[in-house]
């Protein structure tokens, strides 16, 4: 049974490069804890028996293993030229239209009537991934006049983006609505939701998910930023996803949004990702430069749950070294005394309520007596994810019942989860599970203390009130 000897967690994507078991399994052992199925690529089917072999192994190895869905969300995308391509010079005249007819060098046909709706004379278009940009001289409602600021080679179906503009779009297209319910039926454990514009996008998707999953809102938008704290209210995660972030916001403006994020995650005690790039030149090559290893360390010093793998892992030529990278960053940020300066020196006060009270003092108490482990149990989780809010100085041993609580907490900084099938019959069962599952995966040695927490009465979901303290 594998225990991971860090805090930080690591996402790994799945593809043509990782479909098969003895690849996801070797990533597993690699230090993957999450998997991320990208339901913009793949069909149905090929997530299913992904799926599987997840589960498969998950059986294997005897650990839990976190299963991410991530929704496509809505694509904005030029339509066709009737000879594939074009090239347009910057400085010159370009419209786009709602004429389905092959577009030429003059215009193309944009086939989303909620641009032309929201966008005004003066606004910025960028596509291709932000290789070509345009601004908006004249929109007569159902065309709009262009003039090329940065031309460039344009071919069929690239990508619109429009960062200046909020889109009258939901996060939620009928595409994704159908690959929800199908995840949900699969037992994905997270579902991450796609170009977050408002609280709103999210609670749309929470009351079709309930608590079959959690949810994690990706924000990849500027104006996600704008409702920055509405959003991870109201969200079970975050992700800070980089990729068309980088594409909407100046590239100086992004890593000082990064660390905006990420503070915002830490003071509300939810789950942050940092994804997109990390170590790219590993899709090509067997080690990452400098720079894309300093990304992942400055990620982990900041104090984020987990780093996230795309390309690398899931079409690259060396999946499983980039999980092993990244695995040993975070291991050697993780030695380093100014790591732990750093979560100390980004602590939040808990909030005035019970829990974070009981999970706060948790934290000090192990610091203060060097404790083994804060070992927690748990039915839905929430005792858990406040303990790891506070990032204590050990391990947290998160107990529960069930199995999807148990996958979910997967993602979570400093969790090692567990399955335990039965509540505590009493107080004295507590101290002995808690004492006997310490020892038993190598977290605590005999005469060790450890603090326990959980809430009463067992097994009622709810808030963490109970702190308790033994030796091993």
């Amino acid at each position: 049974m594998i225990k991971r000897e860090r805090y930080g967690k690591i996402v790994a994507t799945l593809g043509p490069a990782s479909a098969t078991k003895d690849v996801i399994h070797a990533l597993y052992e690699a230090g993957a804890d999450v998997f991320r199925l990208n339901f913009s690529h793949g069909t149905h089917e090929d997530h299913r028996k992904t799926h599987a072999l997840i589960r498969e192994i998950e059986q294997d190895v005897g650990r839990p293993i976190g299963i991410l869905l991530d929704l496509q969300g809505p694509k904005l995308r030029v339509a066709t030229f009737a000879e594939g391509s074009i090239f347009l010079n910057s400085g010159q005249m370009f419209m786009f239209d709602q004429n389905p007819n092959p577009g030429d060098r003059v215009r193309v046909c944009l086939p989303h009537p909620e641009i032309f709706a929201a966008v005004k004379v003066g606004d910025t278009l960028l596509l291709d991934d932000g290789l070509l940009r345009m601004t908006v001289v004249e929109n007569t409602g159902d065309v709009l006049h262009m003039t090329v600021d940065v031309g460039g080679k344009l071919s069929n179906r690239k990508g619109v983006n429009v960062p200046s503009a909020q889109l009258p779009l939901s996060a939620l297209t009928a595409k994704d609505k159908e690959d929800l319910a199908f995840g949900l039926d699969l037992g994905v454990d997270w579902v991450a939701l796609s170009f977050v514009q408002t609280a709103h996008d999210v609670e749309q998707v929470k009351s079709i998910v309930g608590d079959r999953a959690g949810v994690l809102a990706k924000l990849e938008k500027p104006q996600a930023i704008e409702h920055l704290e509405s959003i991870i209210a109201v969200s079970d995660a975050i992700m800070v996803a980089r990729g068309d972030l980088g594409v909407e916001m100046a590239p100086e403006d992004v890593p000082a949004v990064q660390k905006a994020i990420i503070r915002a995650c830490l003071k509300a005690g939810k789950p942050v990702i940092v994804a997109t790039q990390m170590l790219d030149s590993m899709v090509r090559s067997p080690t990452p430069t400098r720079a894309e290893a300093s990304d992942v360390a400055t990620a982990i010093y900041d104090g984020v749950d987990a780093v996230m793998l795309s390309a690398e892992s899931a079409s690259g030529q060396y999946p499983v070294g980039a999980v092993g990278m990244m695995d040993r960053i975070i291991k050697r940020v993780e030695k380093d005394p100014f790591w732990r300066q750093q979560l100390e020196a980004n602590r939040y006060e808990p909030q005035p309520h019970t829990s974070d009270a009981i999970t706060a003092a948790a934290g000090h108490i192990a610091a203060n007596l060097e404790a083994a482990a804060v070992v927690t149990f748990t039915c839905s989780g929430s005792t858990t994810f406040s303990a790891a809010r506070e990032r204590p100085m050990c391990p947290i041993l998160g107990l529960t019942p069930s199995i999807n609580t148990a996958r979910k907490l997967t993602l979570v900084w400093g969790v090692h989860a567990l399955v335990r099938l039965c509540h505590p019959k009493d107080m004295d069962d507590m101290v002995a599970a808690a004492c006997h599952e310490a020892v038993t995966h190598g977290f605590a040695h005999e005469k060790d203390r450890i603090v326990i927490t959980a809430g009463m009465p067992f097994g009622t979901p709810g808030g963490t009130n109970l702190l308790r303290i033994s030796r091993v």
